[in-house]
């Protein structure tokens, strides 16, 4: 991509990117994340269940991606993008009233079902739409860019979602519930691209939709990327993300830090790591130019693994490796949707897209199991560590293999 392409979302941005920056603006998540474990955990739930929750949510994903990436393909990327939000406005709310496991057993496979709906199809619409209005060249620019406006907006939420938890943990789930919802409505002024449309999706049978699929798991550096990013790397920050905040609780209490504080400063933490991944995506075609694809993903799960391993023996590193960890996951993320969709055609996109997301819910679940009972059994900060050094190991016999990404 050259600097002018990365520079022309600025300049006269179509109206059809400036709607989906304000639907990713609408994706409301981070009001509940700052609380969304403690939540669980005031309702007596022990970590092997929350473990069983997450798992729970992957393996729906794993059952349902390729189907629903198939539906986006036949139905319309911008339709399944609206089933989507509206399952997941609906679940929020379910979340925030339930008070058992075997509830949120349920409510989590709902959930699931919902992010289904979108994974694959998101990218799909904005990668054909940038093919209609600038340049395919511009995706990772504009995603980054997108990611930006969602983990901005993030940051004010993840502070509100703090503070309402602190007074009770429910009331951010019903907050991410309604402003969920108003995405729905901005999807209804949204249209599918032209792309999409001149594709003839109707002899787009199930058969050719998994011929399309093994196809481009097929290619050589494809193949090794899966594995490499969408495996190990995907996986393990997965579980950054769920350890987040009981290790968390646990260094800022040691450090003095009274426990009525944690709901509130939890929320701070959420949103520093939310502008750190807002300035990061937003420069992400920059980034992309000056250090390539190549060298961000042959480099980067070592450093993450490695901090990992670290901060078990020095437990206040836990705090900026959190940060980093969780501020580089978007941009990353861009990444790896920009070298796949360079690799795939608009026929089967959503699905093939959706099969990415499939394969990282089923790989994320043996390592969310485990990591539950090994942080009952020892503690969440040595099931980090735990990751981290097969995140190390795992990635050296993968390039060890095959490189995972060609310029």
């Amino acid at each position: 991509m050259t600097e002018s392409s990365s520079r022309a979302p600025l300049d006269g941005t179509p109206p059809s990117v400036l709607k989906y920056y304000a639907y990713k603006a609408t994706k409301a998540v981070e009001f509940y994340r700052p609380i969304m474990y403690l939540f669980l955990l005031t309702q007596d739930l022990s970590f092997t269940q929350i473990a069983v929750l997450e798992a729970t949510y992957n393996v729906t994903t794993v059952v349902g991606e390729i189907p629903t990436g198939y539906v986006g393909d036949r139905v319309g990327r911008r339709n399944s993008l609206l089933v989507g939000t509206a399952v997941i406005s609906v679940t929020l709310v379910g979340i925030g009233l339930a008070s058992s496991f075997p509830a949120f057993l349920v409510l989590y496979a709902v959930w699931s079902m919902g992010y289904n709906f979108r994974s694959g199809s998101e990218d799909a619409w904005l990668y054909d739409t940038l093919t209609d209005d600038i340049s395919e060249d511009a995706f990772a620019s504009v995603r980054g860019r997108g990611e930006s406006v969602s983990l901005a907006v993030g940051a004010g939420a993840a502070v509100l979602g703090g503070y309402l938890g602190s007074v009770d943990l429910s009331y951010p789930w019903f907050v991410a519930a309604g402003v969920t919802a108003v995405g729905a409505v901005v999807l209804l002024t949204m249209d599918d691209t032209a792309t999409y449309q001149d594709t003839d999706t109707d002899a787009l049978g199930l058969r050719r939709v998994l011929g399309i699929v093994r196809s481009a798991l097929a290619q050589r550096n494809v193949r090794a990327l899966v594995v490499y990013y969408y495996v190990l790397y995907a996986a393990v920050t997965y579980l950054v993300f769920v350890f987040l905040q009981p290790v968390f609780e646990t260094v800022v209490v040691d450090l003095g830090v009274p426990p009525s504080r944690v709901e509130s400063l939890v929320g701070w933490f959420y949103a520093a790591y939310s502008l750190l991944g807002a300035v990061l995506s937003y420069h992400a075609g920059a980034i992309r130019e000056r250090v390539g694809i190549r060298t961000w993903f042959v480099v980067l799960p070592f450093v993450v693994g490695g901090a990992l391993l670290a901060m078990y023996f020095v437990p206040v590193l836990a705090l900026p490796t959190f940060l980093f960890a969780r501020g580089l996951a978007d941009v990353t993320r861009s990444f790896a949707g920009q070298y796949v969709n360079d690799r795939i055609d608009t026929v089967g996109r959503a699905t093939v897209l959706s099969a990415m997301a499939m394969v990282s819910g089923l790989a994320v679940v043996p390592f969310q199991l485990g990591s539950g009972v090994i942080s009952d059994a020892v503690s969440p900060l040595y099931a980090l560590a735990v990751a981290g050094g097969v995140l190390v190991v795992g990635s050296a016999l993968v390039l060890a293999w095959e490189v995972p990404v060609v310029e």
